[in-house]
């Protein structure tokens, strides 16, 4: 298998992604990562690049990549967009994977794009994600409690390994108070429920069933409002199912994409 991180420049900055490939021949998916996070949240997705290239990015100022001057809201999403769609065209991408934030992104590269696109997955996200007032005033004051409270039972895992929350953990303090306050901050606003039937590609809103940052209801709205998208809850997981649970989130997704 090769696995290598390769860059791609557009509006003056760096963006890092790595491309895994064991011969698949379906076209490229591109995974996208949520709030504080890295494209390494997608570890246990490269199991399937035996059927189709996997993509993942670390969007501005995550990870590898450099960071943009944006200020949080819609500024800050439309550039985490660009790098999407540099990414996306770079490596001839057809399916978009976001979890959270990074389904927010997802959701408007499909609305405001012109992007062609075969798939669009939702995952552990929701059309509104406003974030709880306590949270985002720790983000001002006391990022370490910021950290702790996502780490609790039932918000980024249910009963997580303990090797994943310290990857975790430390995924999201390297990538600093700024960043993760300013993802935060831009979810907050993010809002497009009145949008959704404009979606016009073959959708799947996946959830972990005990995900309380972005609970079922949300991807059941989801299911419900975009014209073509079908619903999949993955047992004993919370907000990221495709490491915690990694073999139901690859079934449902393999499912969705053999469609």
């Amino acid at each position: 298998m090769d696995t290598d991180t390769e860059r791609v420049a557009h509006h003056g900055r760096q963006i890092a992604y790595r491309r895994s490939d064991r011969g698949g021949d379906g076209p490229p998916v591109l995974f996208v990562h949520g709030s504080g996070g890295s494209g390494g949240v997608w570890t246990s997705q490269v199991r399937l690049a035996d059927r189709f290239p996997v993509v993942s990015l670390d969007l501005s100022g995550h990870g590898e990549s450099e960071d943009v001057d944006a200020e949080s809201g819609y500024e800050t999403l439309s550039a985490y967009v660009d790098d999407v769609v540099a990414v996306a065209e770079e490596t001839g991408a057809r399916t978009l994977v976001g979890n959270s934030l990074g389904g927010a992104v997802a959701l408007l590269t499909a609305l405001n794009r012109d992007l062609q696109l075969d798939g669009l997955v939702l995952a552990g996200t929701g059309a509104k994600l406003a974030v709880l007032d306590d949270l985002l005033r720790w983000l001002d004051e006391d990022f370490g409690r910021v950290v702790d409270f996502l780490h609790q039972p039932d918000r980024l895992f249910h009963d997580p390994v303990d090797r994943y929350v310290e990857i975790s953990r430390q995924v999201m303090y390297e990538t600093g108070r700024e960043v993760t306050r300013r993802d935060f901050r831009s979810a907050h606003v993010f809002d497009e429920r009145d949008r959704l039937s404009d979606v016009d590609v073959r959708s799947l809103a996946v959830v972990g069933e005990y995900d309380k940052l972005t609970p079922p209801r949300y991807h059941e709205y989801l299911a419900e409002h975009v014209p073509d998208c079908e619903l999949a809850v993955i047992e004993d997981a919370a907000h990221l199912a495709m490491l915690e649970r990694p073999e139901g989130f690859n079934a449902a997704l393999a499912a969705f994409l053999d469609q």
